[in-house]
């Protein structure tokens, strides 16, 4: 068995066949058990954000581990974009990286140099890796099958990034530019406003930029909006982020506390 056949990114896998990509965001769980619950819900990634949480790097070790073992992508949003972060969530079991923040060409190309290995990047030499199930391969079969199975997706959430998406998008090693709408709006002074033509125009632009260098683009911030999600995928997007476990869990059990006190005595 060659490693390139333990080490599949199912993720990059659709979007090469131009698939849409649904994932979801964990903020809350700590358990192994929502890889699982991702999976039977549907989800193709799910990514723990260890910038917007107290979770651990151990607790997001297991859970990527989880969904390595039932076939959900996961990823790890970085809680800052330094080389002993990301070598350490990726060297636990996560297949990509979401780099927040990412306001140059520069910035992405130290995130790409950090996530790969020689010659593609700078990534620290391992042991046996739970991607590859723990075997032992020779480090350059090792490497190569990781480099092509690991993602890197920067986030763009500025009025500055957008202005140099073009430049950020032709960096060599990115895969996919994620638009983190909240925090883009309020650096343009428009917190909150989702149905701002400026918003329409930071995906126009993004996805322009994103297809001249064959690289994907994210849709992220949009939960309460999947008309304005679905919008953008229409436009080209292939991965959305639906949102994170505390809403889905909040809104069902609101619903099922409102479907009490709607019961008439």
């Amino acid at each position: 068995m060659q490693a390139r056949d333990l080490v599949r990114n199912l993720v990059k896998e659709k979007l090469a066949r131009n698939e849409v990509v649904s994932s979801m965001t964990i903020r809350l769980a700590r358990g192994i058990e929502i890889a699982q619950l991702a999976k039977t819900a549907g989800f193709d990634m799910i990514y723990v954000d260890i910038e917007h949480s107290t979770i651990t790097l151990d607790a997001t070790a297991q859970i990527c581990l989880a969904a390595l073992g039932v076939g959900v992508t996961p990823m790890v949003r970085l809680p800052a974009n330094s080389p002993e972060n990301i070598q350490r969530v990726l060297d636990g079991g996560a297949l990509g990286i979401i780099a927040p923040g990412i306001d140059s060409a520069a910035e992405a190309r130290e995130v790409v140099k950090a996530a790969k290995f020689p010659p593609l990047g700078e990534r620290g030499a391992v042991g046996v890796l739970p991607h590859l199930q723990y075997r032992s391969f020779s480090a350059a079969e090792a490497n190569a099958a990781l480099n092509d199975a690991t993602m890197v997706i920067v986030q763009s959430e500025s009025a500055g990034a957008l202005d140099r998406v073009d430049e950020i998008a032709a960096v060599d090693g990115v895969d996919m530019v994620l638009v983190g709408v909240n925090d883009m709006l309020a650096s343009m002074g428009l917190a909150g406003q989702y149905e701002h033509p400026k918003v329409r125009e930071a995906y126009a632009r993004t996805i322009e930029a994103c297809r001249k260098q064959g690289k994907h683009v994210g849709v992220g911030g949009l939960s309460t909006r999947p008309k304005l999600a679905a919008a953008f995928v229409a436009m080209g997007a292939r991965l959305v982020s639906t949102g994170t476990d505390i809403q889905f869990l909040l809104a069902a059990m609101t619903e099922r506390a409102q479907q009490v006190h709607e019961i008439k005595v």
